[in-house]
């Protein structure tokens, strides 16, 4: 139980994603201009990353290995998350319209998030087994989502600010985002 606390706070924390390893910054800069939207693509790369964790462990330790196929894993993987992507944006189209219309691009574009792809990777680099991986998963979405979430407030209050000329829109968004970065590193040696 030690080791999967160790392993979720590592993920969502001290190696976030986004701000330590700086992968996912796609719907990170694209989607974090309000809360709700931020908080919406969270939630589907939480399901997403989960999932795919979960799915990509069971294919890699009871397929792959044993078959001596080790080297399809970047395959199977890309294969395994845009079908999870496709169940996500049919449900969301389905039951949650205003949010898939808010999500816009960015909903499909979690299959080719290098975040995804690059957890089911870290799991087999790492050895986890199925349960480690999952939770591993689970928490680097959750980092994910924070990170996302807390840059969408960050953005809807700079809104009102008065910005300079040259910093108004991205290059405040990139200001913030390395200031958040740096202040997540306060978190490295913890683990």
């Amino acid at each position: 139980m030690k080791e999967l606390l160790i392993i979720a706070v590592g993920a969502a924390v001290v190696n976030n994603v986004v701000l330590s390893q700086f992968l996912g910054l796609c719907p990170f800069f694209g989607v974090s201009k309000k809360i709700e939207t931020a908080a919406g693509m969270g939630g589907a790369v939480i399901f997403v990353i989960t999932l795919s964790s979960l799915v990509t462990s069971l294919i890699y330790q009871f397929l792959l290995t044993p078959l001596n196929m080790e080297y399809m894993q970047t395959i199977v993987f890309i294969l395994v998350i845009a079908a999870l992507v496709q169940f996500v944006e049919m449900f969301l189209k389905k039951s949650m319209p205003a949010l898939y219309e808010s999500l816009g691009v960015y909903l499909p574009l979690i299959t080719t998030n290098c975040a995804v792809l690059g957890v089911a990777v870290i799991n087999v680099q790492k050895s986890y087994n199925v349960l480690q991986g999952t939770v591993n998963g689970f928490a680097t979405a959750l980092g994910f989502t924070i990170s996302i979430v807390l840059m969408a407030g960050l953005r809807e209050k700079m809104e009102y600010n008065d910005v300079p000329k040259y910093f108004q829109g991205f290059p405040m968004v990139l200001l913030t985002a390395g200031l958040m970065a740096i202040a997540f590193f306060g978190f490295s040696g913890i683990i």
